[in-house]
């Protein structure tokens, strides 16, 4: 049986698309998570749904989120609920950082990373 499709082709161009811009927080984080330097792959606009997360490992069931100071405002706050608990739905833990986080603090941030993807396998061993 075909495996379903994973996204629309709208959404597969914007992916596309979003991977030739990326952010200099995107850039700096992909540099540190790619090539499976936390032993796991993670895709950078990797169509999920309707939603493109910035960083993405099936395997692990983790999305990372970065935002900027527009996610302060109030449409994109709730618009991030209903994102993630869309994501949350289809078996992702959604870990979020800020844009200077990972400009300032990127240790911390790997470290988050690390502990959120050792927490979803210890969850799923005890299934």
């Amino acid at each position: 049986m075909p495996r379903k499709p994973r996204s629309n082709p709208l959404t597969k161009h914007q992916a596309i698309e979003l991977r030739k811009v990326p952010t200099p927080a995107e850039r700096k984080l992909w540099s540190r998570i790619r090539n499976d330097q936390l032993g796991v792959t993670f895709r950078r606009q990797h169509a999920v749904g309707i939603y493109i997360p910035d960083f993405s490992s099936p395997k692990a069931k983790l999305i990372i989120e970065l935002d900027g100071s527009q996610h302060l405002e109030r449409d994109v706050s709730q618009y991030d609920k209903e994102r993630t608990k869309y994501l949350e739905s289809q078996g992702y833990q959604v870990i979020r950082f800020w844009n200077h986080q990972v400009m300032n603090d990127m240790e911390g941030v790997i470290r988050a990373i690390i502990v959120a993807m050792e927490t979803e396998l210890h969850s799923r061993e005890e299934i």
